[in-house]
Parts: structure tokens; C-alpha cells; sequence
């Protein structure tokens, strides 16, 4: 995997084999990143990075100039990998061991994006139960928004929150917004 653009731009980061990760590919990745760089200036958000895996979402958004993001994922070695890299390129990423249900019921924090990249594999109930909880507990800003990576062959699109969704190859990246 490598950063697309900050101030790591083309630096290339190689995830140990034994991590149970899928990486969002750098098509997707930058894709993303183009629609994110037109709703926010990347040095004034927070965020959320679910199901973290390699840390790749959030080196992005670090490189970026992000200064407040939390990685969070049930896997003690994604989540040491994570801080490995954070502190080699002196990211300011906090990452946190933890099931991300959990996560979502406990924490207190309020973000400006949350990203969730679930195995692709869930069924719609779990894709939808994030979406709940994030929305349930009030954890985005007034303009902030939750994106979650899903595979083309599943639908989030009629849950009450769906705004709308952008398709790269057999992903899909779904946002869910509150109303305006």
C-alpha cells in the first residue's frame, strides 16, 4: 500500500502477511479521498477509522494533515502495526484494540468523519448496525459524515441516513449524513 498525497505522498508501507486485512485499494483510495478533499480542509477535521486493519485510511488522512484520528480494531496486531507506523512517520493516530461495537456503545467522542471498512462479508444487519450506533449516539459533527466500504453485492441504500454512494470496481463507499 502506499500514501497518495501530504506529506508522505508515495510513500510505500508493507503490512506484515499475518494480518487479517483487506486494504482499500489506491484507485479506491484516492477516489475517495478526491470527494473527501471537496467537502473538508483535511487540517480542521477528526476522525474515526473502523476496522482500521493495516492503518491505511488513516496514514491517508495523517499525511493529509489531519491532527486528531482513531484507529480502532479487534486485531492486536493490526492495532500494533499501526502504532509502529504512526510513530516512524510521527503520525498523531491513537489507536485503539477494541471491538468496534463496543467502541461505538462506550466512546464519547464526537468526529467530523467517521470511516468504517467491515469485513466484506458481513451481512446487512451488521453494515447497518454501525450506521445505527453512530447516529444513535450522536457521534458526528453537525456537517460531519460516516463512510462505510462495503462490497458491490451488498445495498445500504435504504437505510433512513443513506445520502448517497460512490462505486469503484467491486467496492462501494456508502455515506450516511444527518439531515439538513
Amino acid at each position: 500500500m502506499r500514501i497518495i498525497s501530504g506529506k508522505h505522498k508515495s510513500k510505500r508501507i508493507s503490512a506484515p502477511k499475518n494480518l487479517p486485512v483487506r486494504p482499500t485499494t489506491d484507485m479506491a483510495k484516492e477516489s475517495l479521498f478526491n470527494i473527501i478533499n471537496n467537502l473538508y480542509y483535511f487540517d480542521t477535521i477528526s476522525v474515526i477509522d473502523l476496522f482500521a486493519g493495516t492503518g491505511n485510511i488513516s496514514y491517508e488522512f495523517a499525511s493529509r494533515g489531519t491532527t486528531e484520528i482513531h484507529a480502532v480494531d479487534a486485531h492486536f496486531g493490526c492495532v500494533k502495526f499501526i502504532n509502529k507506523i504512526a510513530k516512524e512517520l510521527d503520525l498523531p493516530i491513537n489507536a485503539f484494540k477494541m471491538d468496534v461495537y463496543k467502541f461505538l456503545e462506550k466512546s464519547p467522542l464526537k468526529t467530523d468523519i467517521i470511516f468504517a471498512d467491515p469485513p466484506y462479508d458481513f451481512v446487512e444487519k451488521e453494515f447497518l448496525k454501525i450506521v445505527d450506533l453512530v447516529f444513535e449516539r450522536n457521534m458526528l459533527t453537525e456537517e460531519g459524515v460516516l463512510i462505510v466500504e462495503h462490497s458491490k453485492h451488498t445495498s445500504l441504500t435504504e437505510h433512513p441516513k443513506f445520502s448517497y454512494d460512490k462505486r469503484y470496481g467491486g467496492s462501494v463507499f456508502s455515506f450516511f449524513e444527518n439531515e439538513s
